[in-house]
């Protein structure tokens, strides 16, 4: 089972160096404007991990394609505040992200009615035992809805709480497993019970990082059965090029750099010829930014 696609199919639109822009005439979602992130090396200096990316998310589902280590997971966290950019703005909703309160910050700008730029970003993780940090199914659940109300300014008693989180499992067919430890479930139940704790914080955006790879056929396809009922716009790092294939768009990132972005059955395509046959520029000179030197926005 995969996405079912919308009617319209842009060009694809190989970008190195240009601004990629989604076909969507819609505001951007998720923006990158000239982008790098760094990381810093043991023995000194730095190496930049994502380098001047610029692009914009608009489509109602797109796929981050690339290499192993190519820097899909570090584009994916700077939209959810899990990455800092080093060089450039990220916006979501319009929002830059730098400027925007942060998910553990206090005082006015946290919560209410906050425009602050997260509070509408989900993400699953590759791994769901990264985020499922209570003991029990229903526990992990009730802390998100209770992180929603308090960024909402909103309360739920208990009760209200309970009700919504066996509603919140119903939907997923995972009510038998309300109160049963979160560290014996099966992989595919943990990835389902994250993203059902993710959801219950009502995001608008929902990033996934390699959603399918640790699952098996039958768990992939309950996961992709649930994420095609969603109405939050959807964002997902994969190697899985039949599900990438479904999405309405898709980009290719390699080697930190940002290759292309259009319709996503072309750009497939054109990813699997890249593998077969040698990416742009590849075995170019190596990064001058690579062996140190001040770095910042």
């Amino acid at each position: 089972m995969f996405f079912r696609r919308s009617t319209r199919q842009p060009a694809p639109q190989q970008v190195q160096g240009e601004q990629a822009v989604s076909a969507s005439t819609s505001m951007p979602a998720l923006e990158l404007e000239s982008v790098s992130v760094f990381t810093e090396l043991p023995e000194g200096g730095h190496r930049r991990i994502l380098k001047d990316v610029s692009l914009q998310f608009a489509a109602k589902r797109t796929a981050v394609l690339g290499l192993n280590g190519s820097g899909k997971s570090t584009l994916l966290g700077l939209f959810n505040g899990l990455t800092h950019p080093d060089e450039g703005i990220v916006r979501v909703n319009g929002v830059d992200t730098l400027e925007a309160p942060s998910r553990d910050s206090k005082g006015a700008g946290a919560r209410g009615n906050s425009q602050g730029a997260f509070e509408g970003v989900g993400m699953l993780f590759a791994q769901p035992e990264a985020q499922l940090i209570m003991p029990t199914v229903a526990e992990d659940i009730d802390l998100s809805l209770r992180r929603a109300a308090a960024v909402e300014g909103s309360a739920l008693s208990g009760e209200q709480r309970l009700e919504r989180i066996r509603e919140l499992l119903r939907e997923r067919g995972l009510e038998h497993l309300e109160n049963q430890s979160v560290f014996t479930l099966s992989g595919g139940e943990k990835q389902l019970v994250a993203l059902t704790s993710v959801l219950a914080a009502r995001p608008q955006i929902l990033l996934l990082d390699e959603p399918t790879t640790l699952l098996d056929l039958r768990n992939r396809a309950r996961l992709l059965k649930h994420l095609e009922s969603l109405d939050q716009m959807l964002v997902l790092s994969t190697h899985d090029l039949d599900l990438a294939a479904s999405c309405d768009e898709a980009v290719i990132i390699h080697d930190g750099r940002l290759l292309a972005q259009g319709d996503a059955v072309q750009l497939v395509q054109q990813y699997r010829t890249w593998c077969a046959e040698g990416f742009p520029n590849e075995g170019a000179s190596e990064d001058p930014d690579s062996s140190g030197g001040a770095h910042g926005r």
